[in-house]
């Protein structure tokens, strides 16, 4: 489903531009599904089930950004075969600002998708909401250290409001040989707390054996304080959006600290670890409640969130500067847009073997991971 979504962003955004489109594809291999409609359209279903494309017409080459000999090469062709003027239906003809928003729209597809799941669940079901108030400190921890008290509410980090303690977690997590400084309500009245969150290996039921930032805090509020909030369509959707850019943040966050050499990156997932946390949130959900039509909903609610968060994840891999992914593409088309040219033939070859040498070293990283 993320990645039909993904491949709708290009296509809906091509036809709106009036591309002319050999084929739309989910899936590789041999069509096991095709028809092709009126626009002479083939849309296809392949066997394999690993991705999906948009084939414009007069593709040449792997990295869909032919050269200026390609391209002459090509609107002969077309003007031969369809006529003078053909060649501006053709994808590599657009103007370089409609190609660019074209690439761009299948990753900002799966960001929309995850905002609209979150605007859903949002409204719709709604969300609890747990203060983050100190029920534990563990001695010796940075916590103790920093003068936490069993009691204590944290009411900010970093100058950010908390309403959550499941934001505070977060916050930590990533955070480990950083000062973090919180803001706590101790007896009716505000104070400031600076601890530093330190490493530690941990076993999490969804991501398994993980490195990661912890004080040393067991977080727990009473049921007097939780709050259940099921917002307006409006809010919802500002709440949508703001959920998507803090996970976006979160993961540039991560990424930031692993070139930093501040983190590790074993929390980095493939195919494997998304199955195995797949797995594992089928099996929280099941538990939660014996009763079949709970585990329905669970089961929806679980995966259904579990997918927005997958989709922003696609989105922002794909928006990476790599030759073969969009974000290569785009910056290809950049430097069209600034040198009034395309790249070189042999240089979108050499951009196109290290992307890819790049994405399989990264896919064989995280599967290592998992």
């Amino acid at each position: 489903v993320i990645v039909t979504i993904h491949e709708l962003g290009h296509f809906w955004t091509a036809r709106a531009f009036k591309v002319k489109i050999d084929r739309f594809a989910i899936g590789f291999g041999r069509a096991i599904l095709r028809r092709v409609d009126r626009n002479g359209i083939e849309w296809r279903v392949g066997w394999m089930p690993l991705g999906g494309y948009v084939k414009f017409a007069g593709d040449l080459d792997a990295s869909s950004v032919p050269d200026k000999r390609g391209l002459d090469a090509l609107k002969a062709e077309i003007v031969r075969e369809h006529g003078a003027g053909a060649e501006r239906d053709y994808f590599h003809f657009k103007p370089v600002w409609q190609r660019m928003l074209i690439v761009a729209a299948g990753p900002a597809a799966n960001f929309v998708l995850a905002i609209l799941i979150f605007t859903l669940l949002f409204s719709i079901v709604g969300v609890e909401l747990r203060p983050a108030r100190v029920a534990e400190v563990s001695p010796g921890s940075p916590a103790a250290t920093a003068g936490f008290q069993a009691g204590d509410l944290i009411t900010a980090i970093d100058g950010r409001p908390i309403e959550d303690a499941g934001e505070v977690t977060r916050r930590v997590t990533l955070s480990s040989g950083d000062p973090v400084r919180f803001t706590v309500e101790r007896d009716g009245a505000p104070i400031q707390i600076t601890a530093t969150p330190e490493r530690r290996v941990e076993n999490d039921p969804i991501a398994g054996r993980v490195s990661v930032g912890r004080i040393g805090l067991a977080l727990a509020s009473t049921q007097a304080e939780t709050r259940f909030v099921r917002y307006t369509p409006f809010e919802a959707v500002g709440r949508g959006v703001e959920q998507t850019g803090d996970i976006l943040g979160t993961t540039l966050t991560y990424l930031g600290r692993i070139f930093s050499g501040r983190e590790s990156g074993d929390q980095l997932s493939g195919p494997i670890g998304i199955a195995k946390a797949s797995g594992a949130l089928t099996n929280a959900a099941v538990d939660a409640n014996p009763d079949p039509t709970a585990i329905v909903l669970n089961l929806l609610l679980t995966l259904t969130s579990f997918a927005a968060i997958l989709s922003i994840g696609i989105g922002f891999i794909n928006l990476m500067p790599i030759p073969v992914l969009d974000g290569g593409h785009l910056v290809f088309y950049a430097y069209e847009a600034v040198a009034k040219r395309p790249v070189a033939a042999n240089v979108q070859e050499a951009g196109y073997r290290v992307g890819l040498a790049l994405l399989a070293a990264l896919m064989l990283f995280a599967t290592w991971n998992d």
